[in-house]
């Protein structure tokens, strides 16, 4: 067995990224060390860590460079304050118990080291690497992160050096923005209206995607590039192909006509989750639509519903049961059908004073059209929708919250 563990600390070029594994001599990682010390490759040759010269560390380390050793001002980083760093971490460790010292002699740890070409204070370069090694050595003999901390996680993190956030739909209620629009300047003046919230998805409507094309999504992402966008293509057939074009202009998710038979839905879902974005079935128009949901052996990540006043006509001429009926039919049992993660947007005139209902009755999404790019005060029509729903997930959570807990 071996145990596996990773941090960053830092910031700007002296920032430190450390990745390490720590296993017995006689084990894989024993073999690894022998492996990496014996191969040598032009620009990571691997070096013992040490306290000082000639007083290697125990357990014995061996430090791999990430980044490519170009010069000896390189290789003076990294025997220098990075080499010092994690030969003190380790020693640390072992003193204060993180890592055994009754089996020091008997494991060996394999610990890789970034160092950005243009890191220039040492002094930093030290700190950043010697709190680096010592979490990692931490996490890794903790087990850290357990998978549901993973699971917590995943779609809230956002990496520093990406530049940019995936908006992932992991706490609702939303407010999608429907652009149902013909008109480029129009849709950028209400998208630079828009409040800067979490909350808002933004749809290039079916108008927008008809009269410029799908790259009318890569426009929007230029205007807001943490923009959660979704192409309403309305896909009826060859759902594969706009699937991947409306994915290849960085939409996040699609929207695809219920009125499709069978194979071209389950086609366009299944190109979805290749592209790894959300496939929205819009159920206009659709009769029975749980019915074609459970015929179907791929679901859609959400249920678009629009009000169905015929609906209830039809169910209250039956006598059927209504208690569970909304405008939008029976959202319970839609997400019933969708599983655990499955979300319901609703669609269909819904104004502020219908939020409430709406949300009661269990949507995720609210889809908001004329009431808000009809308006001539954008921001604040959408804040009429906004501040009928809770504050932005992380709008209360402190800087670091998101790693261990003391």
């Amino acid at each position: 067995m071996y145990q596996i563990g990773e941090a960053l600390i830092g910031n700007g070029n002296e920032i430190a990224h450390i990745d390490l594994v720590i296993g017995d001599k006689n084990g894989p990682v024993g073999a690894a060390f022998v492996n990496n010390m014996s191969n040598l490759s032009l620009g990571h040759t691997p070096l013992l860590s040490v306290v000082r010269p000639n007083l290697m560390t125990k357990p014995a380390t061996l430090i791999v460079p990430k980044v490519s050793v170009r010069c000896l001002d390189d290789a003076n980083k990294i025997f220098g304050p990075a080499q010092t760093a994690v030969g003190r971490a380790v020693a640390d460790a072992v003193e204060e118990g993180i890592l055994p010292k009754e089996d020091a002699e008997d494991m060996v740890l394999i610990i890789s080291v970034f160092i950005h070409p243009e890191a220039s204070d040492y002094r930093k370069i030290y700190q950043y690497n010697y709190g680096a090694t010592k979490l990692a050595l931490r996490r890794a003999m903790e087990g850290y992160p357990s998978v549901n901390k993973v699971l917590a996680e995943k779609d809230r993190g956002a990496h520093p050096v990406m530049g940019f956030k995936v908006t992932r739909l992991w706490k609702p209620p939303y407010l999608q923005v429907a652009l149902d629009l013909d008109n480029m300047q129009e849709m950028e003046r209400i998208i630079d209206s828009l409040p800067d919230r979490e909350r808002i998805l933004i749809e290039a409507g079916t108008p927008l995607v008809k009269k410029f094309g799908v790259g009318i999504i890569s426009k929007i992402r230029e205007l807001k590039k943490d923009a959660f966008i979704i192409a309403d293509l309305k896909t009826l057939d060859v759902g594969r192909v706009e699937v991947k074009m409306a994915a290849d202009e960085t939409a996040d998710a699609v929207a695809i006509s219920g009125l499709g038979t069978q194979e071209s839905i389950e086609k366009a879902i299944h190109e979805a989750q290749k592209q790894g974005i959300y496939s929205i079935l819009d159920m206009m128009n659709v009769d029975n639509f749980t019915e074609k949901l459970e015929t179907l052996n791929l679901k859609p990540d959400i249920v678009l519903l629009h009000r169905n006043v015929d609906l209830e006509t039809m169910k209250a001429e039956r006598g059927e049961e209504q208690a569970a009926m909304t405008e939008w039919g029976n959202i319970n049992q839609i997400k019933d059908i969708l599983g655990d993660n499955g979300l319901v947007a609703v669609a269909g005139g819904i104004v502020p004073k219908k939020m409430d209902q709406a949300l009661d009755s269990g949507a995720d999404i609210i889809v908001v059209g004329r009431y808000i790019i009809g308006s001539r005060d954008v921001r604040h029509a959408a804040e009429d929708f906004l501040e009928k729903m809770p504050q932005d997930p992380d709008t209360m959570r402190l800087a670091l919250d998101e790693d261990e807990s003391i």
